[in-house]
């Protein structure tokens, strides 16, 4: 088995996901391009100490920005969505 801490990278704090970590116990992270979806599951629930009820995995394609004439492309990046058990809290902060 990988190392849980190259599995998951950080978690992923935008507006969207604070939302989601308020209202319905979802977290987002980054992850691993090769990480599936049972490693990230173990990985979450070694490092935090949870029960994890689910895992959805995004792969996030890299945006096509212009700096001037220069064109180039923003990072790709794999997300995993976590639903934690009720009862559970992940401590991010």
């Amino acid at each position: 088995m990988k190392d849980p801490h190259t599995i998951i990278r950080q978690p992923l704090i935008t507006e969207k996901a604070t939302k989601a970590m308020d209202e319905g116990g979802v977290y987002v992270f980054t992850v691993a391009p090769s990480a599936n979806k049972i490693e990230i599951k173990a990985a979450i629930e070694d490092i935090f100490d949870v029960k994890v009820r689910t895992v959805n995995t995004v792969n996030q394609i890299g945006k096509r920005k212009r700096l001037g004439r220069a064109i180039g492309f923003t990072k790709a990046y794999k997300k995993a969505i976590v639903t934690r058990a009720p009862g559970h809290k992940i401590n991010l902060l």
